[in-house]
């Protein structure tokens, strides 16, 4: 699986490194046979700019996932495999961690979830949809935050001689 984690917001400090192993552990998780995904930590600006270009929505959002995979097909493989790109909006991170009384490091992960259960199939685009999904990623973020230190995602990763 080829992971390539672009940061180009400078409000938070992020550990790379980190959330690559989070993705890693959440791809493995989820049975994800391969793929391409990119992941990309913008500031306000730039994701209210992608969602008002690319969805046609006014302002700004938490996540936006671009799927480039083709058409799902029925195969033997019960292994999916990914093909897309997922925008996380840090600034909307800390704003929904003050909102909702969690650190904005396990929001940037609830919005890494969301965005590979979109790529994977998942929909919420209807309220019965929107709670089965939502049921998905929290199960997934209890066991990812079970798993990892999230708050270790604020630190720059270590350098060794």
């Amino acid at each position: 699986m080829d992971i390539v984690i672009a940061n180009s917001q400078r409000t938070r400090q992020i550990n790379r490194r980190r959330l690559k192993q989070i993705t890693q552990a959440l791809l493995a998780e989820l049975k994800v046979a391969a793929g391409e995904l990119e992941i990309n930590l913008v500031a306000a600006p730039e994701m209210t700019r992608l969602n008002e270009t690319y969805l046609h929505h006014a302002g700004l959002t938490d996540v936006i996932t671009f799927d480039y995979a083709s058409p799902r097909r029925q195969t033997s493989n019960p292994r999916p495999r990914i093909h897309g790109e997922i925008f996380i909006c840090v600034d909307e991170a800390i704003r929904q961690a003050r909102r909702f009384g969690t650190t904005w490091q396990s929001e940037i992960v609830r919005y890494l979830v969301h965005g590979i259960l979109h790529l994977l199939g998942f929909d919420d685009a209807t309220p019965g949809a929107r709670r089965k999904m939502k049921r998905a990623e929290n199960r997934r973020l209890r066991r990812l935050a079970g798993r990892f230190s999230l708050a270790q995602l604020a630190h720059p990763a270590s350098i060794s001689a």
